[in-house]
């Protein structure tokens, strides 16, 4: 027999792995979400730039650990299905001007006869993702600790719509909420706002555009004030407030054309108009009392979203007289501050619900 022989130089193995692989990676990635915005030729030659193929490679391979949340997945997406759950809440709600849908998840501790607190909870996703049914363990469970209701909506996310339509769809669930919460037991004057990421930035949006009686939004001025006055806080988990630092924190990751971000905001020429630093500042002073407290919560370890994004809102809101407390929670990255919101026997469970409380209770507080 002749036996044959492959010897693989080791030029050539490292030049795969780090020439072959990179590149195979980032070109998948960009065809599918697309190439840099450049005329002509000039995207490819963007694209293929080491430093953009190395950081997209990197924020791909980022996106394995999500292999770890498999349980999880599972388990939420049986519950959701088991008929015999539907006890604990009321699904497929139709609301809104485009016919979407949310959740109702009610406390096990509710008194029939009361109405209680209602908690409006808007998932994050890159602006381009997410549905609510994704969220079912969170939402019972945030019933549970808050001893309120939960309100789960879907939005329009993209390519469907852009960011307006989102705070648009946001603020229609708020206004379902003022006019047919009363047949569910929910107190359409105590609401709560919670957001985690993207979602994060659409629930401050929103308030903001409602607070200035935003013509864009397409409901009565007189509407869009007692909302305002219903919102008793909000609390951002790991958000986004200003979209041109986290475009700029897109690009240094090397994945700003690959992002949703700056499509669903119609443009690079839109992200001050739809970013909350800039929106608050637009207020005038009568307006910025009408503001509510904000209670921020950002893992140090997150690299999607930064910690100073968070850190930076908050100084803005301070030096704005606007109530606002911090929380940087140690060693918690950009999944674990939603995931482990889902089960008591997550890692951080019980001290993000500790920090969730504590806001909590001073909103509900000055009802």
């Amino acid at each position: 027999m002749i036996g044959l022989k492959y010897h693989v130089s080791l030029p050539v193995a490292a030049g795969a792995l780090l020439v072959g692989i990179p590149y195979s990676i980032s070109l998948v990635a960009q065809w599918l979400y697309g190439w840099p915005n450049k005329p002509g030729y000039k995207k490819y030659i963007e694209g293929l730039k080491p430093r953009r193929i190395y950081g997209l490679s990197r924020a791909v391979l980022e996106m394995l650990k999500y292999f770890q949340y498999g349980r999880l997945y599972f388990q939420w997406k049986s519950w959701y299905k088991n008929v015999n759950n539907d006890k604990h809440y009321v699904k497929g709600i139709t609301f809104g001007r485009r016919g979407k849908e949310l959740d109702l998840y009610h406390s096990p501790n509710m008194d029939q006869h009361k109405v209680v607190p209602v908690v409006v909870f808007i998932f994050g996703g890159a602006w381009g993702s997410g549905e609510r049914s994704t969220y079912c363990l969170l939402a019972i469970q945030m019933a549970k600790e808050l001893n309120a209701s939960v309100v789960c909506p879907d939005y329009s996310t993209y390519p469907e719509g852009n960011v307006l339509n989102m705070i648009e769809d946001i603020s229609d669930t708020l206004l379902w909420v003022r006019e047919k919460g009363h047949l569910f037991k929910i107190d359409k004057d105590n609401i709560v706002l919670i957001g985690h990421s993207a979602g994060a930035h659409l629930c401050a949006l929103t308030t903001l555009f409602l607070i200035d009686g935003a013509e864009e939004l397409g409901i009565e001025a007189a509407k869009q004030e007692k909302m305002t006055s219903a919102i008793k806080g909000i609390v951002g988990l790991s958000g986004v407030y200003n979209i041109l630092d986290h475009y700029q924190h897109e690009r240094m990751r090397g994945v700003e054309y690959v992002s949703t971000m700056h499509k669903a905001m119609n443009g690079v020429q839109n992200f001050s108009y739809y970013s909350p630093t800039h929106a608050i500042k637009k207020l005038d002073e009568e307006k910025i009392k009408r503001v509510p407290p904000f209670g921020l919560l950002h893992g140090t370890n997150d690299i999607i979203v930064p910690e100073e994004s968070s850190v930076k809102f908050s100084k803005l809101l301070t030096s704005l007289s606007v109530k606002s407390s911090l929380y940087l929670l140690p060693k918690m990255d950009h999944t674990e501050i939603v995931t482990d919101l889902m089960a008591p026997n997550r890692h951080f469970y019980h001290t993000l619900y500790g920090c969730i409380k504590q806001e909590y209770s001073k909103f509900i507080k000055t009802c």
